[in-house]
Formats: structure tokens, C-alpha cells, sequence
């Protein structure tokens, strides 16, 4: 098993960013308590989503910050991330896995009580268990599953897991408490007027468990 913590997962979206450089919302979330930065583009070229991915790279390695790329194998393998997140419509995971290798990182979304029971087959890292609450940051997802949904899934799971969609300060801490191992979070600290202590905050309620 990899050594991961999963704590406080940051998922990037520059739509979010109120004009200000990814690179300086990163490394402010990591200074802050991030444990790991999800790299998600949708809408960018693949030059360009390289091009960042090589930037955050460069700057999460003096933190020793694993960079996780959204969807794109590719990506993933042209910078040599130290893993790929995958979600129920993406390539297979004994595909990615074939072709990143066994040391990397692979986190697979899993949106139901099914899809979990079918995640235990396979040897991802973790799991992304989501949408618990509906959010606006990403509308392809499929109905939230709630605080009970959390704590269904962790209950069946064998793999470690973070919960992700419209978690904030408000919430984290439910999340934690219902199983999970960490939370995962987007405009919470993407959209902060101040990253760093968004990010503190944040690792603050995840370390009051239980």
C-alpha cells in the first residue's frame, strides 16, 4: 500500500481562480495543509494542459506533494505525475494501470454503493467517493449521495477514500466523521481570498476526528 495522505485533496479549476495564477493558489493551499493536488482541465489544449502540469509539477516537488492528473493518461505520462484519477467514464483502470506502472497513484471515482462493490475487484489506490453534496463546480456527476451515501460506501470499501463535491468548512468534518479518510475540495479553497488559511482551516477540522 502507498504511502498517502489523503487529508485535504485539492481539486484545481482556473475558472475559480479570481484571476490569480494557479501556481500561487497551489503552493498557498499546500502551505496551508494540503496533502494533494488533482490537476483537472477540461476545457484547455493538451499543449497547454502540459505545459501546466510541468509548472505545478516543478512546484509541489520541494513540498514532496504528490500532482494527480485529472482524466488524462497522457498527460499523466508525458510529466511523469505521480498519478492519474480516473472516473466510471474514463479509460479502464487495468489499462491506465498497465501503462503507468505499478508504482504509481490511481484514484478511481466511485458514484454508488455498485460502483464501490465493483472498485474492491480492482487495486486502485483510492477512491473518490462523489458528488456527497451537490456543487456547481462540476455538472456531470450523478445525483448526491449525501452523509449517508459517505458512510454506506466506507463501510464496504476496502480501498482508502475522500469524499468530494460541495464540501466546505461547514461540512468537512461530517465527512470524516462518516468514514472517510480525507476530504476533497474545489472552490473552497480555489475561490479563498486567502488560500493558506482556507487550506489551515480546513486540515484544522479534518484533525478533530471522531
Amino acid at each position: 500500500m502507498k504511502d498517502l495522505d489523503l487529508s485535504l485533496y485539492l481539486v484545481t479549476d482556473r475558472s475559480l481562480s479570481l484571476n490569480r495564477p494557479l501556481e500561487y493558489i497551489v503552493e498557498e493551499a499546500v502551505k496551508g495543509g494540503v496533502t494533494m493536488v488533482q490537476l483537472r482541465e477540461k476545457t484547455c489544449s493538451s499543449k497547454e494542459f502540459y505545459e501546466l502540469a510541468i509548472r505545478l509539477k516543478n512546484c509541489l516537488k520541494p513540498f514532496n506533494i504528490p500532482l494527480i492528473i485529472n482524466d488524462r493518461l497522457d498527460i499523466a505520462l508525458a510529466c511523469d505525475a505521480e498519478g492519474l484519477h480516473i472516473g466510471q467514464g474514463d479509460i479502464p483502470y487495468d489499462i491506465a494501470r498497465k501503462l503507468l506502472g505499478k508504482d504509481k497513484i490511481i484514484g478511481l471515482s466511485v458514484e454508488n454503493i455498485q460502483d464501490a462493490i465493483d472498485a474492491n475487484k480492482l487495486d486502485v489506490d483510492y477512491i473518490g467517493i462523489s458528488p456527497v453534496f451537490s456543487t456547481p463546480t462540476k455538472t456531470d456527476t450523478a445525483q448526491a449521495i449525501g452523509l449517508e451515501g459517505v458512510r454506506q460506501i466506507t463501510q464496504i470499501s476496502k480501498h482508502r477514500s475522500v469524499g468530494i463535491g460541495g464540501i466546505n468548512r461547514a461540512n468537512a468534518h461530517d465527512i470524516i466523521k462518516c468514514g472517510a479518510d480525507g476530504i476533497s475540495v474545489v472552490s473552497a479553497i480555489m475561490s479563498a481570498d486567502d488560500p493558506r488559511s482556507a487550506a489551515y482551516e480546513l486540515s484544522e477540522l479534518i484533525e478533530c476526528r471522531g
